[in-house]
């Protein structure tokens, strides 16, 4: 365990993602409209876990969403997705107020993840609710779901500078460590490589305060709306250890059957210790019990999520 919490401790460049802004009197509307998140009722300084569907209800990109003003709005997201959900994005500005911009590498804005001490220092030890967030010294401090490793919770915070600002100094944490602090917290954003794969509960996102289902219509709302309040969602998002890498987007199986997949995995990221990988992975509930492999016979353990799922609570 002190090999675990010793890595989770400092500050992690994040080049993998990148920023879209959202500025002009129509942004919240605009976002509100677009969005699984409630934007116009969210508090200024305030963020949330957000998804951007399709006509399907399928996510196309899902972002933590920082309302910095009542005009201003950042969109933070897997990089690989940016340009893309961009120009979608953009197609429904039409004549509302609002423009988007890619501002990952403009100097406007500036990222790092802060786990353990260096999440506590900025925003003080108290800041450990998802989505609290803290102002601090040119910017924001947003804290997100914490690594749950051998029982234990880690602060996970975003930190997000607005304009020229100093990076919060300290121990530096790599990316892989990064990320694997993501999947234990079992709330991760999507990539290219599952563009279009889950409707927003087949990643947990209602149940992490991604999806307000009380605003009005977006892209794919009834779909979401109906998989919530029929009954009809049958996958959903667990946390999972391989002794092998697994790839994003690939796909699991039951021992029972390898000619047709029950899972796909989400993200995937090496242990700090060296004992192999810990992965989200989207199944069936049914599969979940029966058992998880790779097509060439890894077995896969699933392992208790760090939160209750929203039909659980």
């Amino acid at each position: 365990m002190t090999s675990y919490f010793e890595s989770l401790q400092g500050a992690a460049a994040l080049p993998h993602l990148g920023v879209i802004r959202a500025s002009g009197a129509d942004a919240a509307n605009f976002l509100h409209n677009q969005l699984t998140q409630d934007v116009l009722l969210l508090p200024v300084g305030q963020a949330r876990l957000a998804a951007f569907c399709n006509a399907k209800g399928r996510v196309q990109a899902s972002f933590v969403l920082l309302k910095v003003s009542a005009d201003d709005i950042l969109l933070v997201l897997s990089r690989d997705l940016l340009a893309q959900t961009l120009r979608r994005l953009s197609m429904f500005v039409l004549r509302a107020k609002v423009k988007l911009a890619d501002v990952s590498d403009d100097g406007q804005v500036s990222l790092r993840g802060l786990l353990g001490a260096a999440a506590c220092a900025g925003a003080g030890s108290d800041n450990t609710q998802p989505w609290q967030v803290t102002p601090v010294a040119g910017g924001y401090q947003v804290a997100l779901y914490p690594a749950q490793v051998d029982g234990l919770q880690v602060p996970r915070h975003l930190w997000v500078g607005l304009g020229e600002v100093p990076v919060p100094q300290g121990l530096a944490v790599s990316e892989d460590i990064w990320r694997w602090s993501e999947v234990m917290s079992g709330v991760g954003l999507i990539g290219q490589a599952v563009f279009e794969a889950f409707v927003p509960q087949m990643l947990n996102y209602e149940s992490v305060g991604g999806v307000n289902f009380k605003k009005g219509c977006y892209p794919g709302q009834e779909v979401v709306a109906r998989s919530q309040f029929r009954g009809t969602l049958k996958r959903r998002t667990a946390l999972a250890h391989s002794p092998v890498a697994l790839l994003a987007g690939q796909e699991i199986f039951t021992p029972a059957d390898l000619s047709q997949p029950c899972a796909t995995v989400v993200m995937c990221a090496p242990r700090p210790d060296g004992q192999g990988f810990d992965a989200l992975v989207s199944g069936t509930l049914e599969s979940m019990g029966a058992g998880w492999q790779t097509q060439d016979g890894q077995s896969l353990s699933v392992l208790d999520l760090p939160y209750a799922l929203l039909e659980d609570i």
